[in-house]
């Protein structure tokens, strides 16, 4: 293995306080993340308050959904497994192994979106009438779902290799590519949406746009000279073993996102089969709410995987247990305070959204149920970016189908059977599965973290 000289910029991330990196790295991706959230709940907000037919275009915005989880999906594919491996060979010290898989992933990348554009132009209106689309919303799903297809290759790029600017402990650098892209969105939806009357496809243009903007800038950064990994022409030949490892580490966070699309699926088809538009609307909500929860706790343990990933392959496993600690006390604190005031106060979040009082006396309820459990799920989110930064492929996969795949989609189909209201029992399948899948999660990991760090120490002392 050619070992190349440790940056003094990595040392860092093997001997400054725990405490303080995590937070110096974690406070600029919690940022990042809520900046990023902006992307999809500012068209939400915008769209729902479009006059007379906001719930109308806000439920056929969330139909297209799982267009954009898939999307998110495969990019996670590629480039979530590939930046933890590449901060593994940083801690080994060899930075151009480093580099093949940050040069792999990128071509990786490309070729995805390709890919996915194809798919979704070619059968995209099938696809939002098996989603649960209604005469009524198709007409804004579809010129949503076709823009925002079209400019898969943005978004691919943007956030996929944004994650080899975090690994690196660039944390400020990605923020910003982030903010850059939500601020161009902020300015440009109210303009498309309500300035050129555009409406929901409007809403899609400004996206598409402000992904591009954040996509220059990161590739921009990859090619310059802060980067301690770069961006090199001699590495964009794919290296379809390197590829391989990515994509296998990467399939956990796939399947995880890739469920969300089936997920929406099976939410949006059951409620609109017992209920109709109404229910749907409240879900399109309740999802955007929990993502405005979710994603702020991911940045906690995005600040903390490259503090785990270098020091996993630098062999200090009491660093690596005490960033994990770190990780799982701040991720449950931070839930369970969100958790609490969306409980204690629905209304408010939901308004953000629509006021039509038949849309927010079904969401308020319907809210509350579907976020019974969630006060807890910081557990199961830090146990998951664990098993990521430390490359646990099997582990991590596990963790990923229990609650969707095993829980959660089965229970939808079930529970309507025995009750009455059957838009209650859609509604209550997700806290059941949330409750069994984070107590599994939580002993699973605590059991398995303890005999790979056993065997971390013991490979280090015989080195």
């Amino acid at each position: 293995m050619n070992q190349n000289p440790q940056p003094d910029s990595n040392r860092e991330l093997e001997s400054a306080p725990v405490g303080k990196l995590l937070w110096k790295l974690a406070v600029p991706m919690v940022l990042a993340q809520i900046v990023n959230m902006l992307y999809n709940v500012v068209d939400r907000i915008y769209i729902g308050h479009i006059p007379v037919t906001g719930d109308l275009a806000l439920t056929g915005l969330g139909l297209c959904f799982p267009v954009i989880a898939l999307t998110t999906a495969f990019f996670m594919l590629v480039a979530q497994g590939g930046a933890p491996l590449a901060a593994i060979e940083m801690g080994r010290g060899d930075n151009k192994t480093a580099e093949r898989y940050l040069g792999t992933c990128c071509t990786g990348l490309v070729a995805v979106a390709i890919l996915l554009t194809a798919a979704f132009e070619l059968w995209g209106e099938k696809l939002l009438w098996l989603f649960g689309a209604s005469e009524k919303t198709i007409v804004y799903a579809l010129p949503y779902m076709r823009v925002y297809a079209g400019g898969s290759l943005f978004v691919m790029l943007a956030m996929g290799l944004n994650l080899f600017i975090t690994t690196q402990g660039f944390a400020r650098y990605s923020m910003i590519s982030i903010v850059i892209g939500a601020v161009t969105n902020i300015v440009l939806d109210p303009v498309m949406i309500f300035l050129f009357h555009w409406g929901v496809y409007g809403a899609a243009i400004a996206t598409i746009l402000s992904q591009a903007v954040s996509a220059v800038f990161v590739v921009s950064f990859l090619l310059g000279k802060r980067t301690k990994l770069r961006l090199r022409r001699a590495y964009l030949k794919p290296d379809f073993r390197l590829l391989g490892r990515a994509m296998a580490l990467g399939l956990a966070p796939f399947i995880m996102q890739a469920t969300e699309a089936a997920l929406n699926i099976a939410f949006n088809s059951s409620l609109q089969r017992y209920g109709g538009d109404i229910p749907v609307g409240a879900m399109t909500i309740a999802s955007t709410i929990m993502m405005m929860i979710w994603l702020p706790a991911n940045g906690i343990g995005q600040g903390a995987q490259p503090i785990i990933s270098y020091n996993y392959g630098a062999g200090n496993a009491a660093r690596v247990r005490e960033t994990v600690r770190k990780m799982f006390i701040a991720a449950f604190v931070y839930m369970a305070a969100l958790w609490a005031l969306v409980e204690l106060f629905p209304g408010a979040f939901i308004r953000i959204f629509n006021s039509k009082p038949e849309l927010v006396g079904t969401a308020t309820w319907a809210l509350r149920l579907y976020m019974a459990a969630m006060g807890l799920f910081g557990l199961q989110m830090a146990a998951q970016q664990t098993f990521m930064a430390t490359g646990k492929a099997k582990s991590s996969l596990f963790v990923a189908l229990l609650r969707k795949v095993i829980l959660l989609i089965p229970l939808i189909y079930i529970l309507p059977h025995f009750f009455t209201d059957k838009v209650f029992a859609v509604f209550l399948a997700e806290p059941i599965a949330d409750g069994i899948s984070v107590t599994v999660c939580t002993i699973f990991f605590l059991t398995s973290f303890r005999k790979d760090m056993r065997r971390l120490e013991a490979a280090h002392d015989d080195a």
